[in-house]
């Protein structure tokens, strides 16, 4: 039978070898590392030198997929990985993991794993990686002039900032420095929207924000620019109306114009027209000038009858 003082020995050995990871216990550290989408990230294996016999197995997501290891200096990227393609490096000399090219589907929960003569240990790495954010977009609530709002309302000018929804995003307004309201949801698959009321003569600087942990997109806003007071509907009736017979006014006057064009033109040309006096004749319908023409022709047998042919035209002006 085991005295107190071995058994107090043996448990303290069995101790120091799991916190030296000789079983292969996991540790509970979780390194988080967070990178925009299309940039490079390496994961560190926190040593400086691989020994010869040491093995150092790279794997990822839930079922622990294997994605690339070194072993006897030896570097092996496994041909079944898919999900990163030749976007994997792993460094020789420390056995770090670095990948280029991130996106989206390269986010979840990486784990290392060292096997040497002292023993195996193991470190996790939980990779987010952010898509990149538009810019948001701020425009005037079209409502507040269509509606008949009260008085009150109708002093205020109503914006509303918006944006396509993204991981870990969050939408806010900021009067200067000052943080007047935000808002974050879960679903990807809406639209962010925030909006603001304001007076229209307002001086204060107004700015809508989008942001992640690790970025963030701005809009200033221009109230000069998108917060015009509302027209009254009588003025844009008065307005519309002076317009079209302004127009109407125009056209009846190009129509005038062409038509007495038109009259002098055909005026000039009529008296630029020479008519004989002697063969003009007077009609009580339409004037009418004869033309004496005689035809005479080559033939022998007809020449007696030349100075009696005579034949008349009518030309109609």
């Amino acid at each position: 039978m085991l005295s107190n003082k071995t058994l107090y020995r043996i448990t303290s050995l069995c101790l120091l070898l799991v916190v030296n990871g000789v079983f292969g216990v996991d540790g509970d550290e979780v390194k988080s590392v967070s990178v925009m989408e299309g940039d490079s990230v390496t994961l560190h294996t926190d040593i400086t030198d691989i020994q010869t016999d040491d093995q150092i197995l790279w794997m990822f997501g839930p079922r622990e997929t294997r994605i690339a290891e070194i072993y006897k200096k030896i570097i092996n990227m496994f041909d079944n990985n898919e999900t990163f393609g030749d976007r994997l490096k792993l460094d020789s000399q420390t056995g770090s993991l670095n990948i280029t090219n991130i996106n989206i589907t390269n986010s979840g929960l990486y784990k290392r794993q060292i096997l040497s003569n002292s023993g195996t240990t193991y470190k996790r790495f939980k990779v987010t990686v952010y898509a990149h954010l538009p810019v948001p977009v701020i425009i005037r609530d079209s409502s507040q002039c269509s509606s008949s709002s009260s008085s009150s309302s109708s002093s205020k000018c109503l914006l509303l900032c918006s944006v396509m929804n993204k991981r870990d995003v969050s939408l806010s307004w900021y009067k200067g420095f000052s943080l007047l309201s935000n808002i974050s949801v879960s679903d990807l698959n809406i639209r962010l929207s925030l909006p603001l009321e304001i007076e229209y003569h307002d001086n204060n600087t107004y700015r809508c924000v989008v942001n992640n942990p690790i970025t963030n997109q701005t809009q200033h806003l221009n109230i000069t620019h998108l917060c015009q007071t509302c027209s009254d509907p009588s003025q844009v009736h008065t307005y519309l109306a002076g317009t079209i017979t302004a127009v109407l006014l125009t056209v009846l006057a190009l129509s005038v114009m062409y038509i007495f064009f038109k009259k002098h033109k055909r005026d000039k040309l009529k008296g630029n027209r020479f008519v004989p006096a002697e063969h003009e004749v007077e009609t009580t319908e339409e004037e009418v000038h004869y033309a004496d023409t005689t035809f005479c022709q080559q033939n022998q047998q007809k020449k007696r009858h030349c100075e009696s042919e005579t034949v008349y035209a009518s030309v109609v002006t």
